[in-house]
């Protein structure tokens, strides 16, 4: 039986810092020592993890490990923009290829020359632009959109992904050869769920930077809530623990944390319901499940798309069909 009013203090665990990335746990300090390894190969890495675990994160490690740390490093989510925007952004465009290309612009492939290349939510990647893709691993050339001459580039890629490419290559949605060439190396980023000491490590690390802001400070946290810190299941991961704890500086008062000042699902309740929403049409319901979908996505549509249990191209479909447009994310 907890006390009332009782609270819990930091807890006694070596912590480990390592290239922006904080653990207590055996898990990841052995991801940490698979990562120094391969980050000093040529070896194409594809990181596997959930929404919110960090996985850029490992992708900028990887890099400032490898030889190439004093390079170039860009990267791109692939599942925010449309195909005709992420055929640009990857391998640049000249002047006149398509309305509103007023000049020559650079795509990513040619920014990051000599240097690394993070691509996340590669699996939401067009089959179209899978086989560019495959061609600047295999040539090391591409051509710019609306271009004709093939430009040369040596880019380590390192890519990202919440799906099983696997699954994706038995769907027909990614193609099995650009698969084995950006597989050569799998990390798995292990949920935060399943990562032993972290939620503690981690919740004090936020509240250390929320309480150097200044607009509440907090020393303690009550035993009631550090319970529901732990026993939640944490579907966002890292960055979903970080929001909960913005949200508890947002809202609470005191140095002291405490359950009231958790976000309604670590409180075990869930979120009011608009009073006329039993009113509200089939088509009604969508549209409002797909904004509550972008904005817990942050915008990001790959990441709603996920939530709302649909493919990508199925949510730009209904974004157009409810003249829905989140931010270009």
């Amino acid at each position: 039986m907890r006390r009332m009013g009782a609270t819990v203090t930091r807890p006694r665990v070596e912590i480990t810092r390592f290239h922006g990335m904080i653990t207590a746990s055996p898990i990841m300090l052995e991801m940490f020592e698979l990562l120094r390894r391969v980050a000093r190969t040529e070896a194409s890495i594809l990181i596997r993890g959930e929404t919110g675990t960090g996985k850029e994160l490992v992708a900028r490690a990887a890099h400032s490990l490898s030889r190439r740390a004093d390079r170039p490093f860009r990267a791109l989510n692939c599942a925010t923009l449309t195909p005709e925007l992420l055929a640009s952004e990857l391998f640049g465009h000249v002047r006149g290829a398509f309305t509103g290309a007023i000049k020559d612009r650079p795509g990513l492939f040619q920014l990051a020359d000599t240097g690394s290349l993070f691509l996340d939510e590669v699996a939401e990647i067009p089959v179209d632009i899978q086989a560019r893709l495959l061609r600047v691993l295999q040539e090391k050339s591409f051509v710019p959109v609306g271009a004709t001459d093939a430009i040369r580039v040596n880019v380590r890629l390192i890519a990202a992904t919440h799906r099983s490419l696997r699954a994706a290559v038995e769907a027909s949605e990614f193609r099995a050869d650009l698969m084995y060439r950006i597989r050569v190396v799998p990390l798995f980023l292990p949920a935060l769920r399943d990562r032993p000491g972290d939620i503690e490590a981690l919740a004090w690390h936020f509240i250390d930077r929320f309480n150097e802001e200044g607009h509440r400070r907090i020393e303690a946290i009550t035993e009631e809530a550090m319970a529901a810190l732990l026993e939640y299941g944490w579907p966002g991961n890292v960055r979903e623990l970080r929001n909960v704890l913005e949200y508890a500086f947002a809202v609470g008062l005191g140095p002291t944390l405490s359950l009231h000042d958790l976000t309604p699902e670590l409180r075990g309740e869930r979120p009011p319901e608009p009073p006329d929403r039993k009113n509200l049409t089939a088509r009604d319901l969508e549209r409002q499940r797909i904004i509550e979908a972008l904005n817990k996505a942050g915008g990001r549509k790959g990441e709603a798309a996920a939530l709302l249990g649909i493919s990508r191209s199925t949510l730009w479909r209904k974004l157009r069909e409810h003249r829905l447009s989140g931010p270009p994310r």
